[in-house]
């Protein structure tokens, strides 16, 4: 066995010293861990995604083919939820993008079509995107062409479709309304419709007495020969495709007897008796 002295023993047992390297590590090495403490939890906030906003509810607004711009308005305005009168206001000073021969009247061209509308929408916004999408339909080759056959720019083109959109019974009736009015127009008859008196009388009606034929107004088409002085709706593209490209016919004359009966002809005469049949009815209907 080997002998060792206490001083030995005491000297083996001693906690050992660290060097001044030895210290410099493990300071930066303490230092490394803290700075990667506080650093783990900053990388966890700018990593975590900022809470996204609730997508905003899409909703739909449809403008029926035929509607006036007056409907238009207030359909805007209760969509929006909106006070009535505001988009009426509004497309009075509003620069829509018509053409020039609207003179800033929107009628005609406030086309009709389901459109999306969100918590951002306004009337000037949603306007404008009526009108830029008449644009769109309108202003194709097709169309403009179309109307120069029928010796009419688009805005009359326009205008005589919004007719055609308001007296066809049916669709295929379209193009022989549309006949009707190119043949009169070509004659210098007056168009004699009743549904341009209804927009001057602001009404929607099937029934026309003899006072409403001698009202004072450009609208009214048996006292005036010609067109109206602006669209009286806002057309279709069918409406306006029968109004460029309407079938060949002699038509002067129709009337809806019944649903589903529209008669054309160019006999007075037989538009007369016509006329009797569409009364006949319209007494024995029930009440």
């Amino acid at each position: 066995m080997r002998y060792e002295s206490p001083r030995a023993s005491h000297r083996r047992h001693r906690k050992p010293r660290l060097t001044r390297r030895g210290r410099v590590v493990l300071i930066v090495g303490v230092l490394t861990l803290v700075a990667v403490g506080v650093l783990v939890p900053l990388l966890l906030v700018r990593e975590t995604p900022a809470p996204r906003k609730p997508p905003q509810a899409t909703r739909t607004l449809l403008i029926p083919e035929g509607w006036r711009a007056g409907q238009v308005y207030e359909a805007v305005d209760k969509a929006l939820g909106l006070p009535p009168g505001t988009t009426r206001d509004e497309a009075a000073t509003a620069r829509l993008g018509l053409p020039a021969a609207a003179e800033g009247n929107p009628e005609g061209f406030l086309f009709p079509a389901t459109y999306p509308i969100d918590d951002t929408t306004t009337p000037r916004s949603l306007l404008r995107y009526m009108v830029a999408t008449a644009g769109e339909r309108f202003g194709t080759p097709k169309v403009t062409q179309g109307s120069r056959r029928n010796d009419a720019d688009l805005y009359e083109t326009i205008t005589i479709a919004s007719i055609v959109q308001a007296e066809a019974d049916t669709e295929d009736d379209m193009g022989k309304v549309a006949r009707v009015i190119h043949n009169r127009l070509a004659r210098g008859m007056a168009l004699q419709m009743d549904s341009t008196l209804n927009y001057a009388l602001d009404r929607s009606t099937i029934d026309t007495s003899h006072a409403d034929t001698r009202i004072e107004s450009p609208y009214n088409t048996y006292a005036t020969p010609g067109l109206p002085p602006t669209p009286i709706g806002n057309p279709g593209e069918q409406a306006v495709h029968a109004t460029i490209d309407p079938p060949p016919g002699d038509w002067l004359y129709f009337v809806t007897v019944k649903p589903g009966d529209t008669r054309f002809t160019a006999d007075y005469e037989e538009q007369l008796r016509n006329v009797e049949e569409f009364n006949e009815n319209r007494r024995n209907a029930p009440s």
